[in-house]
């Protein structure tokens, strides 16, 4: 099988931290993107790269476009969340990047060094493509990170799901409405018994502007907008054997929950990929139906019968310029002496399990064309790792961020791969 190349860029922040979602290719045909940080001091940054030029720059400190520069607290230190395009902005949210880890788990910080508060909470924001201007349209309440975004484009509404309790927000024409906990105490929670995932990904059905999300239990919710209401739907559910057994009251998987989902408009349904099994799924809201449609993890992970390392599946998995092509950035086994190399049997977060290569699938929806491009490597030989986000560029150029070594330190940064 032929290998990708894939080349690394140095934004120029050596505090760089795993980020999840948060990379989009806009319509001005530029890559922007955030780098996350883990520290008390310095927040997460947005980017910009420009492929005629080939150079990034810096747009802005996270911080700051919340206005909380003087605030003295816990940084603005990512974004785990897709950018949105409308109408000339992109809309985004930003997350906590600092944990406490208590009883063995990350949770909100309790206490911070240096005299700090604590953190204020997630902000939703948007960015001007023209003028460059951001603008703070709302904070989450109880000091939560925003972990979970989507965007009704059509209507201008942003709804979030947050972290660590999972309250589902609603943001229109200035005002922010809190929903409530989705699902248990969410990540807030006490394993075994009202601890739950939470889910990363949700869709709006563009026709009537209902909202769609998952839980680890496997129940799907609708949440529509003119009443408030939040729903179970009786007629269908994702727990199938087919994406495996899980305990939705202990971490260390997404559970039953879809870890990516989006809509597909030429046939009024949506497409998403549950994140431990690598199935791909057509989930019709009117009707209520789930239909599996092909296992499309790399070719010798589909051989190998076997999950892949990465714990809770990945992000990375978007229709690209045509609308009709899934690019999905996904894991694939090492063999060493012809043996797969195998990692922890069980982790109690997000996180690879062990080392795997990194692969470029492609699916066709209108001609169900599966095609594995094969692994990608730096031009050293490494690997990229720990890839849960994905950008196409109009000339089907993908990207991604990835951890490699720059300057003997691993951080997280921009990869292009040809």
């Amino acid at each position: 099988m032929p290998s990708l190349a894939a080349i690394p860029y140095y934004s120029g922040f050596d505090r760089a931290h795993d980020t999840y979602n948060a990379i989009t290719a806009a319509s001005d045909g530029k890559i922007y993107y955030v780098l996350c940080s883990e520290s008390y001091e310095e927040s997460g940054r947005m980017y910009r790269y420009d492929p005629p030029t080939d150079r990034t720059e810096c747009l802005a400190d996270l911080t700051e476009i919340c206005g909380e520069s003087g605030a003295n607290a816990i940084p603005q230190g990512k974004s785990h969340v897709r950018f949105y395009e409308s109408r000339g902005r992109l809309y985004f949210a930003t997350h906590i990047g600092v944990y406490q880890i208590i009883d063995g788990m990350e949770r909100m910080p309790q206490e911070a060094p240096g005299g700090r508060a604590l953190y204020p909470g997630g902000h939703f924001l948007s960015y001007d493509l023209q003028t460059g201007q951001f603008e703070n349209l709302a904070t989450a309440p109880d000091g939560e990170g925003i972990l979970t975004l989507t965007m009704d484009r059509e209507r201008g509404d942003l709804y979030g799901i947050t972290w660590p309790t999972g309250y589902f927000l609603h943001y229109r024409n200035g005002k922010l409405i809190n929903r409530g906990p989705v699902s248990a105490r969410g990540e807030a929670g006490t394993p075994g018994a009202d601890y739950r995932v939470l889910c990363r990904s949700m869709v709006v059905d563009p026709r009537d502007g209902a909202v769609y999300y998952s839980t680890s239990e496997g129940d799907i919710f609708r949440y529509r907008p003119e009443t408030g209401s939040l729903q179970k739907l009786e007629g269908v559910d994702l727990r199938l054997d087919y994406f495996g057994k899980y305990d939705p009251t202990h971490p260390g998987s997404m559970g039953y929950n879809w870890r990516k989902i989006f809509w597909y408009a030429p046939e009024q349904v949506a497409y998403g990929v549950h994140g431990n099994s690598g199935y791909l799924f057509r989930f019709d809201p009117r009707q209520e139906t789930v239909e599996l449609v092909e296992r499309i993890t790399s070719e010798p992970s589909r051989r190998s019968g076997m999950f892949d390392q990465f714990s809770y599946g990945y992000l990375g998995f978007q229709p690209g310029p045509d609308g009709e092509t899934i690019y999905y950035l996904t894991g694939g086994p090492i063999y060493v002496d012809g043996k797969r190399l195998k990692g922890e049997e069980q982790i109690a977060k997000g996180a690879a399990k062990g080392l795997e290569n990194l692969h470029l699938v492609t699916f066709h929806l209108p001609t169900r064309t599966y095609r594995d491009h094969g692994p990608v490597f730096y031009p050293d030989g490494g690997r990229p790792t720990y890839v849960n986000s994905i950008a196409v560029g109009a000339d089907g150029t993908v990207y991604t961020l990835a951890r490699f070594e720059h300057e003997g330190r691993e951080i997280q940064d921009l990869v292009r791969i040809s």
